[in-house]
C-alpha cells in the first residue's frame, strides 16, 4: 500500500493533488470552481496583490466576518483567538507591552489582547476596510472602547506612518499564509524600524517541505528556511517555534527578534 503523503510534502497546486482531492471531496468542487472564477476576474481587475486580496476579503466578509478570517463557526473563532492569546502570553506578552497586530481582522485574538494590555497599547492594521468595520462591532460587543485601541486601514506593509522604536511586540496570524514573498520581504524590511531593541515579531505561515507553491494567489506555502533566511538578511535573529506545532492549527510559527 502506498504511504500517504505528509501534509508538509503535498503540492496543492499540482493537477494530481487537485484531482485526488476532488475525488475524495466532491462537495468541495463547486466552491473551488467559484474561487477559480473569482481569481480569474481579480487577476484582470486588481493592480497588485493587496488590491487582489482586499477584494477577496470584501467578498468573504459580506458572507461572514468570522469565515473571512478563517473561522467557519463562532465557536471556532473564539477557540482560535484564545489559542493565539494564550500562546503569546505564555511566550512573553505583558500588559505594559505596546503591541502592533498586522492583519488584525475582526479582532479574533485582538479583543483579548486589547482587554489584557494597558489602555492605548494595542494597534491593529489591516488592508480590508470591510473587516475593520467588523472589528468595530467586536469592540462594541466586548465593551472595550474604553481601552482606546487603534485600528487603521493600510495599503501596504511599509509601516511608514508608525513611529520608530515604539512596539515591543508585533504579531501577524494568517497574514504571510496569504502573501507572496515580495509582500513578506516588504514587511520584514520595515518592521525592524518600529520595533524597540530586543522586541519580537511572531508570524504564522503555511509550511511546506517540498516545492514552494500557491493556490489561486490566496494561499501560499513556504519552506521554513526561506523565511528565516529572509528575516536574517534584514538583521533579525529567527527561531522556529516548535511548541506551536502541537496546537490545533494548521500553520507554523516563526519568531524574529530585533537586535538589542
Amino acid at each position: 500500500m502506498t504511504e500517504p503523503v505528509p501534509p508538509t510534502r503535498r503540492n496543492r497546486a499540482s493537477l494530481t493533488y487537485k484531482l485526488r482531492y476532488a475525488a475524495k471531496n466532491p462537495d468541495k468542487i463547486r466552491p473551488y470552481l467559484a474561487r477559480t472564477a473569482r481569481d480569474l476576474k481579480l487577476r484582470v481587475t486588481s493592480r497588485d496583490h493587496v488590491a487582489y486580496y482586499r477584494a477577496v476579503m470584501r467578498a468573504d466578509a459580506a458572507k461572514s466576518p468570522e469565515a473571512a478570517v478563517g473561522s467557519p463557526t463562532r465557536e471556532r473563532w473564539l477557540r482560535l483567538g484564545k489559542m493565539q492569546f494564550d500562546y503569546l502570553v505564555k511566550h512573553g506578552l505583558k500588559p505594559d507591552d505596546r503591541m502592533l497586530e498586522i492583519g488584525c481582522g475582526n479582532l479574533r485574538a485582538g479583543w483579548r489582547f486589547i482587554d489584557y494590555l494597558d489602555s492605548g497599547n494595542y494597534y491593529g492594521i489591516d488592508i480590508s476596510p470591510d473587516i475593520l468595520l467588523a472589528a468595530q462591532d467586536t469592540l462594541v460587543r466586548q465593551e472595550l472602547a474604553g481601552k482606546l485601541p487603534h485600528l487603521t486601514l493600510v495599503n501596504d506593509l511599509t509601516l511608514r506612518f508608525l513611529p520608530s522604536d515604539h512596539f515591543s511586540v508585533v504579531h501577524a496570524h494568517s497574514v504571510f499564509s496569504h502573501s507572496p514573498l515580495s509582500v513578506i520581504d516588504e514587511c520584514l524590511a520595515n518592521v525592524g524600524r518600529v520595533l524597540v531593541p530586543g522586541g519580537f515579531f511572531d508570524f504564522t505561515f503555511d509550511r511546506t517541505e517540498g516545492a514552494e507553491h500557491h493556490v489561486l494567489r490566496e494561499d501560499f506555502y513556504y519552506r521554513t528556511e526561506t523565511l528565516t533566511s529572509l528575516a536574517e538578511r534584514h538583521g533579525f535573529t529567527a527561531r522556529f517555534m516548535d511548541d506551536w506545532e502541537a496546537l490545533p492549527h494548521g500553520q507554523s510559527k516563526i519568531r524574529v527578534t530585533n537586535p538589542a
